[in-house]
């Protein structure tokens, strides 16, 4: 669930040509997306359209990275401002690296890199903060920051990250070595994600789409309404008894997976006789998030789900404690804590030793999952030996944040 990516290291590189003055930063890989050029992708990343503008989003790129829905109209209002802001200083920017770090370009040689640093921070900042608080709504607000916060990441991955696997592509890519598998059509999963775990490198919750595919686990950005839209939609049209949220929160009354799904099954009627066909598939939402941006994505959940079923409380499942291989890297609150990817092992694990659930090859596609956990979990680490960096977990409070 807690995904942490660390900064990468900021470099100059200042070169002279006349008759112009360029000035340049770059990050420890070659500069992506510029907004004045097309962007250099390589030929895995063939869904990324050249653009007249070199800055639109479209919607095949938007799809590429793991969205299911309609390009989001406030991460497309977001792109078309900072455009604005480029033509407006008339200083060409760009975006390196997935937090979308801002690469500036000038051919002014009045003008020092501080100083054109300082005045375009300054300008979409002032831009961005004066927007923010002339929205009375928090809803708007809440809209407004998850898409600011996604379109600074699309427009810094571009040309960098793989878009499936979210791993620097022409170093890390490992797509090569993670095996899809169909999950049982009767699971659903949603990987309700905060937008600042959105392309992080680290986050497990992207392995789910990559297994098991977008249908079997969809992306659902928090803040995102078009994502949110399709994912209650579903909710409700598979009704509430089918809808659970896996969230170890002591002060939300919680289930286990034996007490949950089995209670539902012998309240239904119809349940024992459907399950081998079709019918309603049981969903499952995963927070995919920080444990400190967990409270908010839930307290969301809930009032939606007043919203929609005219109750406060949305069923929440836990699942027996166990460890991810994950905590040899990402830092955890407690060893009780874990990612996303091993919650949703650890679900599978528990429905297939339940009786009802033990003919439908969950434990073979759990195995798919666990080897793709294993595939991320080399892949890091052989990044960070590369560059130098401790692969040992380090230690956070044991203290309860949630």
């Amino acid at each position: 669930m807690l995904s942490v990516t660390a900064t990468r290291p900021l470099t100059f590189k200042i070169s002279l040509p006349p008759p112009a003055f360029s000035l340049r930063t770059h990050m420890e890989s070659p500069p992506r997306t510029h907004f004045t050029s097309a962007s250099h992708s390589p030929q895995t990343n063939a869904d990324i359209k050249d653009t007249s503008d070199g800055l639109a989003i479209t919607l095949q790129e938007w799809q590429g990275w793991g969205a299911v829905s309609p390009l989001p109209a406030k991460v497309v209002e977001i792109v078309n401002d900072l455009k604005l802001l480029e033509k407006t200083t008339e200083v060409q920017m760009s975006f390196s690296g997935h937090r979308g770090k801002l690469e500036v370009i000038v051919n002014s040689i009045c003008l020092g890199f501080n100083s054109l640093r300082g005045i375009l921070g300054c300008k979409r900042t002032r831009k961005h903060r004066a927007t923010y608080q002339a929205l009375g709504d928090s809803e708007k607000k809440l809209q407004f920051f998850s898409a600011r916060q996604i379109a600074c990441r699309l427009l810094g991955s571009r040309g960098y990250l793989c878009q499936k696997c979210w791993l620097p592509l022409e170093e890390d890519c490992m797509c090569s070595k993670v095996k899809p598998s169909s999950l049982w059509h009767g699971i659903r999963f949603w990987l309700y994600m905060h937008p600042k775990d959105f392309l992080r490198q680290n986050n497990t919750g992207k392995l789910l789409w990559q297994v098991f595919g977008v249908e079997s686990a969809t992306l659902c950005l928090y803040g995102i309404a078009e994502d949110e839209e399709i994912m209650w939609n579903a909710c409700k049209t598979a009704g509430k008894d089918r809808v659970w949220c896996l969230y170890p929160n002591k002060n939300v009354a919680t289930k286990s997976v034996h007490d949950a799904l089995c209670q539902e099954i012998s309240s239904d009627p119809e349940c024992n006789t459907t399950m081998k066909n079709e019918y309603k598939p049981l969903n499952f939402i995963l927070i995919d998030g920080t444990w400190s941006n967990s409270a908010a994505m839930f307290n969301r959940l809930k009032e939606k789900t007043k919203s929609v079923w005219g109750v406060e409380d949305l069923p929440c499942i836990s699942l027996s404690a166990g460890v991810s291989t994950m905590h040899k890297l990402r830092p955890q609150p407690s060893w009780d804590r874990t990612c996303t990817a091993a919650a949703a092992i650890g679900l599978l694990s528990e429905l297939q030793i339940l009786p009802q659930f033990s003919s439908y090859g969950l434990d073979k596609q759990n195995e798919v999952l666990e080897n793709a956990v294993d595939v991320l979990l080399d892949a890091l680490t052989a990044r960070r030996l590369r560059m130098g960096r401790s692969i040992t977990r380090r230690l956070r409070p044991s203290g309860n944040i949630c």
